[in-house]
């Protein structure tokens, strides 16, 4: 995910890995990976968030469920697989270019200010060298695409530039962010189908629903900074509604997400593969509290499991057309 509303934030020490080890968030998931790596490595896996899956797995989850529900899931297992190293290689190169251009805002702010470019751990320069090679996997991934999927993939690549700009000039960046993140639900789409059709087109809207009920979530770590320093977000713009925001993009999502799964299969018993990613979404929502930063994170991380859900409900309904 791209910071600073989405997988990122720094803060806190890391008693598993050596003191000479640059400081780690408080939402970083594998503190000892970091500290076996050698120490000049450490900034530059920071820098692509690699302490936190969290991020490239929901950049992932959109494509597994284009290629399952169009039928893929069993003959084009490689196919997701590519997904998974393209998903892990481009959130870490959207990760490191947004820390690019956010560094001045984030040395304003106490989560952020530790961040490899913010710290001076890593230079301008260094971190451009990064982002061409992460950049590089990337390409060896969209190598594999026909020539209609890598065309869709590569015009992903305006609004990925634009996303980190978005929090300056609009309250609802969420919302970007849920173009970019939900891209490769058309990639792997067309992939499979040699075509961008309606059910494709609303598995990929309902993933920008999704994105943006998720990432309001995780924004609710920073509305006090962010108030402070002039970024916006859709959790400051919801303020005490935002139980209710989120909700309601979680209900768009299910109905757009019903709506694909219609198209295919206009079968009642067939939606009901849904209802496990409903009650999810149903108890993020009644357990979520704007006010706990601790418990907003673990509901944000929550959204890994939905994402399988979702997958496992595209398997049954592509497998059984």
């Amino acid at each position: 995910m791209f910071p600073r509303h989405g997988l990122l934030g720094y803060g806190g020490g890391m008693s598993a890995t050596p003191p000479s080890a640059p400081l780690l968030t408080p939402d970083t998931e594998h503190r000892g990976m970091i500290g076996l790596l050698p120490a000049p490595a450490r900034p530059f896996a920071l820098l692509a968030r690699f302490d936190r899956p969290i991020g490239w797995w929901l950049l992932f989850w959109p494509g597994a469920w284009s290629v399952a529900l169009a039928g893929g899931a069993v003959d084009r297992w490689d196919l997701i697989l590519w997904l998974l190293l393209g998903s892990i290689a481009m959130r870490g190169a959207g990760c490191v270019f947004n820390d690019i251009i956010d560094r001045d805002l984030d040395r304003q702010v106490a989560r952020t200010r530790s961040r490899p470019l913010a710290s001076g751990a890593v230079s301008v320069t260094a971190a451009a060298v990064w982002l061409v090679l992460l950049c590089l996997v990337g390409l060896a991934v969209l190598l594999q695409l026909h020539g209609f999927a890598a065309v869709v993939a590569l015009c992903s690549l305006a609004p990925v530039a634009a996303y980190p700009f978005m929090k300056r000039i609009t309250w609802w960046p969420q919302i970007w962010l849920g173009l970019v993140f939900s891209w490769a639900a058309l990639v792997g789409w067309a992939e499979i189908t040699r075509a961008l059709s309606w059910p494709g087109l609303l598995l990929y809207a309902g993933s920008i629903c999704w994105v943006v009920g998720y990432d309001t979530i995780y924004a609710l770590q920073d509305r006090e900074d962010d108030a402070l320093i002039g970024v916006r977000s859709s959790a400051l713009r919801m303020g005490s509604r935002v139980r209710s925001g989120v909700a309601a993009f979680y209900v768009a999502a299910l109905a757009l997400w019903a709506g694909a799964i219609w198209v295919l299969r206009p079968d009642w018993l067939a939606i009901v593969a849904l209802l496990p990613v409903a009650l999810h979404f149903t108890w993020q929502v009644a357990t979520l509290r704007p006010d706990d930063g601790a418990g907003a994170l673990a509901r944000f991380r929550s959204n890994r499991f939905a994402g399988l859900l979702m997958f496992l409900a595209c398997v049954v309904v592509g497998t059984t057309l």
